[in-house]
């Protein structure tokens, strides 16, 4: 038996080396059991990604089992822990986005989650239902993109809303090739992942032909910028960060299984928002 324990685990660089370490751990171990020991903080909408890995573990015939003290009151209010042999619990609050695994069929569920679970959310800045559709949209590219590109067979999603910290933050993980790959495999290119993930978020770029471009972050990018949230991708062994601040890029020791796209959107947000009709897709 595998014991595994990770510490403290929030929306950055740091955390999720340690979930890259515990993938690398045991890609290669099959028929044996893994615990898992959330050991103090765990960010609720990091069920996406903790989900992925575990899935690819269990896919090797292995049997996993989730410790989580602190943190098991959110993760069965989020339906996380209930995958994992754990009973559900009802969510009084209403602060969890449901954890779910999808099909890369599920796109008009994965449309209609969006759109129910996270953009209608009262939570959110105000914004005109033309936004939040054109919103919705830019996350549904980030599955289709994940269908067609990244040979994944799953798709993972949750999401959580913080009211101390006035976020909500939203997840998509896939199981996929990872950016670099399918870039580098399209073009015979060989570029690094931070490369791939900084040609595969431009608008027009594109691996399919006669298909439109990107991975559905220029609308998004827009707005957290406006909103002063942000948008990590981790994809391969490459972590890329856009905020208000500026951009953030770092290298992992080992690589990520696949792709992750996390957006945190700020609730203290008093603008309000709307598509310009003078400048197409521009936010005001």
């Amino acid at each position: 038996m595998s014991a595994e324990t990770l510490c403290e685990i929030e929306n950055s660089y740091y955390s999720y080396q340690q979930l890259i370490n515990l993938y690398a751990n045991h890609k290669e171990e099959w028929f044996g059991d893994i615990d898992v020991n959330l050991y103090g903080w765990f960010s609720a909408n990091s069920s996406s990604v903790l989900g992925a890995i575990l899935t690819k573990f269990q896919n090797n015939l292995n049997t996993v089992r989730i410790f989580a003290e602190k943190s098991e009151s959110i993760l069965k209010r989020n339906g996380f822990l209930s995958h994992f042999g754990h009973s559900k619990a009802i969510d009084y609050n209403h602060t969890a986005i449901a954890y779910q695994v999808l099909s890369t069929e599920d796109d008009r569920y994965f449309n209609n989650y969006v759109f129910k679970e996270f953009i209608s959310r009262p939570d959110l800045p105000v914004m005109t239902d033309a936004l939040k559709r054109k919103l919705a949209e830019s996350i549904y590219e980030i599955f289709i993109n994940a269908k067609m590109h990244s040979q994944t067979e799953k798709i993972f999603v949750c999401g959580q809303f913080f009211p101390k910290k006035h976020k909500i933050i939203f997840t998509i993980t896939d199981i996929g090739i990872g950016i670099k790959n399918v870039v580098n495999n399209r073009f015979g290119s060989n570029l690094s992942a931070i490369q791939a993930i900084e040609w595969a978020i431009q608008d027009k770029h594109t691996t399919k032909k006669d298909v439109s471009g990107g991975i559905g972050l220029a609308l998004l990018h827009e707005f957290i910028k406006l909103n002063r949230g942000t948008v990590q991708i981790v994809s391969n062994e490459g972590f890329w960060e856009l905020s208000h601040t500026g951009k953030v890029v770092r290298s992992f020791t080992n690589e990520f299984p696949g792709t992750m796209v996390n957006i945190s959107v700020c609730t203290n947000d008093a603008n309000q928002y709307m598509l310009s009709k003078e400048v197409t897709d521009d936010i005001f």
